[in-house]
């Protein structure tokens, strides 16, 4: 056997149907395409999200709110889990926080938030910081530095 002389199995292909070639081929008049309407008529292409007439989904589903599209989003980081994986004297930076897994994906902007407690001094840059986290890493001894967007 050899690449020259593989075939399909027989019967598993099928000749191509042959549309609008006159009444003796099976498929002439209408060339199933059914009778008049849009669809039998050359150059018809519907459009996107067309569902024959009833109500397409995008239409059926309600809106609801605002949705700003120049909203931040914001990469959660907590001081338990900075606590855990840097130490005492640490200037944490968004790279940092990236390479050890806390953060992921290049644009986000990074949040820190309070959970947990930190009693290593921490020097901490980030985006933004809440109220708590801040006063956190102030008692601990570190410093919380708000990074330009």
């Amino acid at each position: 056997m050899g690449l020259h002389n593989l075939k399909p199995a027989h019967g598993s292909t099928h000749a191509k149907k042959r549309i609008g070639r006159g009444h003796g081929s099976g498929q002439g008049t209408q060339a199933g395409r059914g009778h008049k309407g849009a669809q039998s008529r050359s150059g018809y292409s519907f459009k996107r999200g067309f569902e024959g007439g009833q109500m397409p989904l995008h239409r059926r589903v309600p809106k609801r709110g605002f949705h700003n599209p120049f909203r931040t989003e914001y990469a959660v980081v907590n001081l338990d889990a900075l606590a855990e994986r840097f130490d005492a004297g640490t200037v944490v930076t968004p790279e940092l926080m990236r390479e050890k897994g806390l953060v992921h994906g290049k644009k986000l902007q990074i949040k820190v938030l309070a959970r947990g407690d930190v009693s290593k001094a921490l020097t901490v840059k980030a985006h933004k910081f809440s109220g708590k986290a801040s006063e956190k890493l102030a008692a601990a001894g570190g410093a919380a530095e708000v990074l330009e967007s």
